[in-house]
């Protein structure tokens, strides 16, 4: 069994740890190529570890910060070659017949 003492000594003898970074390794046009605790060649920034948790793509690196692009996105149903075969008078039916209009969905992104 351990004295008092011993654990004071064995953990006063034990070596500091080492500092824990976050960084993002990015690439020449601002783009994340990794999230990493690791020292790796290439450009970075260190980050918080709330971000890191996160690990969010929709960033880019400009003037050694990291910027949040926003996109703002929309869906429509529009006529295609493709896609659900519905009612020609109703989108909302579904249907199996041959006189039927293809319908898919597309998104836009900006």
């Amino acid at each position: 069994m351990m004295t008092e003492q011993e654990f004071w000594d064995i953990l006063h003898d034990a070596p500091n740890p080492k500092p824990v970074f976050f960084r993002l390794y990015y690439d020449e046009l601002g783009t994340p190529v990794t999230y990493t605790m690791e020292d790796l060649p290439g450009n970075y920034i260190e980050i918080d570890a709330a971000t890191f948790a996160l690990s969010p793509v929709n960033v880019r690196v400009r003037n050694n910060q990291l910027v949040e692009i926003v996109t703002v996105r929309s869906q429509k149903l529009v006529p295609g070659q493709s896609g659900n075969k519905c009612h020609p008078g109703d989108v909302s039916i579904i249907v199996t017949t041959d006189n039927s209009t293809l319908w898919k969905k597309k998104v836009y992104e900006s």
